[in-house]
């Protein structure tokens, strides 16, 4: 069925050949075809031409240390490398094109928050990388540099005014950088979920009352993660009221892909985005960006982003 309240305004796409550039070594399974097994996906699905695509700015630095210590980014931006890698971690490198990347990632959340809320788009998904829920406020970890989705979230805030914005993460891996960044700012709620105990070991213990994550078990299952949505997401999200949503979208948490041990499938990343877009409705005019993070298999990431981007769509 097409959605015609949801087809008004079309849904954007935004992204920028930067974030193909960005590498971390032969084998790394956060890889440029990533975003190409996206691309694929999607043409392959005839959905391509449905979408507004938007070639992402870069974030400015003021606006990357809007969330990020000017120390961090300092230290980032002199660790480039000319040739080869520099490793912030033993999962995280970067190379030559990597900082351009970071910042090309973090501007496409900033043009999305841009777009939906100057009703240039209904919605908006982000195909950026590097990823970004893991960087905190002084380091990056992870695989991610800058922490793509709280630097959109200021910027709502500190640009439209907003007093209420909800960070939706249904990443396998608990948004740890997110959390950091987001506690102690009462316009934000977060709601997350993540396998436990798991990279990066925390969550568990939330850092502030507006922090509320939902640790789940080795082997969850679509039915399991959908009934804890039910129950604990919808219930402090539509209590909260937000005027805009935004959506670490991690897709590592599909039955397919070895990075952890969750049964997630195509249809619950499309059940949970339907529901956050009648959530969405009722309090944000229909506002979402949702901002691409894990997701290794290149089968199942094109597969369940396409899932997800056909909901934002009204397809």
């Amino acid at each position: 069925m097409y959605d015609t309240e949801a087809a008004e305004k079309p849904t954007a796409y935004l992204s920028h050949p930067a974030c193909s550039l960005h590498d971390m070594g032969k084998g790394h399974p956060e890889c440029p075809e990533r975003l190409a097994a996206i691309r694929d996906r999607l043409i392959a699905a005839q959905l391509w031409d449905y979408l507004l695509h938007v070639d992402a700015q870069p974030a400015s630095r003021a606006q990357i240390e809007a969330v990020h210590d000017p120390d961090y980014v300092e230290r980032l931006t002199v660790m480039v490398p000319s040739h080869g890698y520099v490793h912030l971690d033993p999962d995280t490198a970067i190379n030559r094109f990597s900082l351009n990347a970071a910042y090309h990632a973090a501007g496409a959340g900033i043009d999305a928050v841009d777009l939906v809320m100057t009703g240039r788009a209904a919605n908006a998904f982000c195909a950026v990388r590097p990823p970004g829920h893991h960087a905190e406020r002084e380091r990056g970890m992870g695989f991610c540099l800058f922490d793509n989705i709280a630097i959109a979230a200021r910027h709502a805030i500190d640009v439209y005014g907003l007093e209420r914005v909800a960070i939706v993460d249904f990443d396998v891996h608990h948004g740890n950088g997110t959390e950091d960044l987001v506690c102690k700012e009462p316009r934000i709620l977060m709601v997350g979920m993540f396998q436990h105990p798991f990279f990066p070991y925390c969550g568990d213990e939330p850092k502030g009352d507006n922090i509320h994550n939902v640790a789940m078990p080795r082997a969850t299952t679509g039915q399991d993660f959908r009934e804890m949505v039910a129950a604990k997401w919808l219930p402090l999200l539509d209590d909260f009221a937000p005027q805009l949503i935004l959506i670490s979208a991690g897709f590592d948490a599909h039955l397919e892909d070895d990075m952890a041990s969750m049964g997630l499938v195509e249809a619950d990343y499309a059940w949970v985005t339907e529901r956050l877009m009648k959530l969405a409705r009722r309090h944000a005019n229909g506002r979402i960006v949702s901002m691409l993070e894990g997701g290794y298999d290149l089968s199942a990431l094109g597969r369940s982003v396409t899932a997800h981007i056909k909901v934002l769509a009204g397809l």
